[in-house]
């Protein structure tokens, strides 16, 4: 890793849509690894999340407030992750890895940011047992379906997803869709 004077910053970077057990776990490991870790909340709008970049930000900070950890902050941010990572002072991109699929995608990003900037390193860490499975993706899907989406996510965010969910049927029953 790049040999920094003072504290080591961390970035851990995503969409948190919406933040998960999985993702608490990568964020209360990596405040052990870095001194400050930058909770990055990617705006991303072409994974066309279900929450706002502002609603995401604020369900992650509550969330590791929640977890106890004081070593972390949460920021918004959307431009490239290396311009991210050099404002905050990042010396370190956190990722977590879930399974052997991850890797491929995670290694050749790493790649392509170390070519961007070779001062920053990327580090993985691996899912616990208990969260290897939980993805965002599928906790959207299992909430949508009505299922219980709780053992992969905190009571609170499960709670705001679910009303996400029903103002969005609210409105899609108001304005239905236009077919050819």
């Amino acid at each position: 890793m790049a040999k920094t004077n003072g504290p080591r910053t961390g970035l851990y970077p995503g969409t948190f849509d919406p933040i998960t057990r999985g993702h608490l776990d990568i964020i209360h490991r990596a405040t052990r690894v870095v001194d400050r870790l930058i909770i990055g909340v990617a705006r991303n709008a072409g994974k066309g999340p279900l929450f706002d970049t502002k609603t995401r930000v604020k369900m992650v900070e509550r969330e590791v407030e929640a977890l106890g950890v004081r070593n972390a902050e949460v920021r918004p941010f959307e431009n490239l992750l290396m311009h991210f990572a050099h404002e905050v002072g990042a010396s370190v991109i956190v990722r977590g890895l879930r399974a052997a699929s991850d890797f491929e995608y995670e290694i050749q990003m790493a790649a392509m940011n170390y070519r961007m900037n070779a001062n920053i390193e990327t580090i993985f860490l691996t899912a616990t047992e208990g969260t290897q499975f939980i993805s965002s993706r599928f906790v959207k899907e299992i909430a949508r379906l009505g299922g219980n989406v709780e053992p992969f996510v905190s009571a609170r965010t499960a709670k705001q997803l679910a009303q996400r969910l029903k103002d969005e049927s609210a409105r899609r029953k108001v304005t239905p869709e236009v077919r050819d």
